[in-house]
């Protein structure tokens, strides 16, 4: 599998909490998997109704916290379309959760499957609209795949490094959802085997690279919006040092990131 990092939504400005790395725009951090039966993107940012009517699909008190800097050329569509590829050649996407920044980029590809938690597409149905649903993203009615990780009965249903692991309906094996509890009520990661390595690509489950340190430091900016928007700060936290445990421990074979840190986003464009 070919993959290919893109950032489809550059928001607000931010320094890092040491020096070194320049000042950058968080990112919203996708992934564009070439399969031998299609295209699989893992996130899709902002979309084009976002950038068109942020007010709108966003919504204006999330436009005026995030600071996003809408940009065509950034949304998915586009950067897809550079690559050569067109809407159609997207036959999955897998969303880590239903926030507006993690899932605007859907009505841009109306025929793919949408992968995601049972209790994320519950909750963002029931809570919808709010800051953090936005119905617009889903009016044109995806076709959802959903999953209970607590039915450990399913075939699909395995271990991975000691997390619950559910391989998607109709994805190579080498393509996985990772539950990681507490940023919203079905929140999940996306591991992806990379060669003889694995990407996690762990959503919201942390924001800043220094908080998957031993000693963990958080953002201090990003850290007030993961936990004011947090379902479960136990949980929260709780996911937080799993995923210190298997950076420690598996460094080696996993490299993990989040979905907003820009450094960590552009040391994995480079590579």
């Amino acid at each position: 599998m070919n993959i290919h990092h893109l950032n489809c939504g550059s928001v607000r400005e931010i320094e890092a909490t040491y020096d070194g790395p320049p000042p950058a725009h968080a990112v919203n951090h996708c992934l564009l998997i070439e399969t031998g039966e299609g295209l699989v993107l893992v996130e899709t940012g902002l979309g084009l109704g976002d950038v068109r009517d942020p007010d709108g699909t966003l919504g204006t008190e999330w436009v005026e916290m995030a600071r996003p800097v809408l940009k065509e050329e950034e949304t998915a569509i586009h950067q897809l379309q550079r690559l050569g590829f067109s809407a159609s050649d997207v036959r999955h996407i897998i969303v880590t959760h239903l926030d507006v920044d993690h899932c605007g980029g859907l009505p841009d590809f109306p025929d793919a499957k949408v992968h995601v938690l049972a209790a994320e597409l519950e909750a963002a149905l029931a809570q919808a609209p709010s800051r953090r649903y936005r119905p617009a993203h889903w009016a044109h009615g995806p076709a959802w795949a959903t999953y209970q990780p607590a039915d450990a009965s399913q075939e699909k249903i395995r271990d991975w490094y000691g997390f619950t692991a559910i391989h998607p309906e109709g994805l190579p094996e080498e393509i996985l959802m990772i539950p990681l509890g507490g940023h919203t009520a079905g929140h999940a990661g996306v591991a992806v085997r990379d060669g003889d390595r694995w990407l996690l690509h762990c959503g919201d489950a942390y924001y800043y690279h220094r908080e998957l340190q031993p000693s963990p430091h958080p953002h201090p900016l990003l850290d007030i919006v993961q936990t004011s928007s947090e379902v479960h700060h136990d949980l929260r936290l709780g996911t937080q040092a799993r995923l210190r445990e298997l950076v420690r421990d598996h460094g080696h074979e996993v490299t993990a990131f989040s979905a907003h840190d820009p450094w960590e986003f552009a040391n994995l464009s480079r590579s």
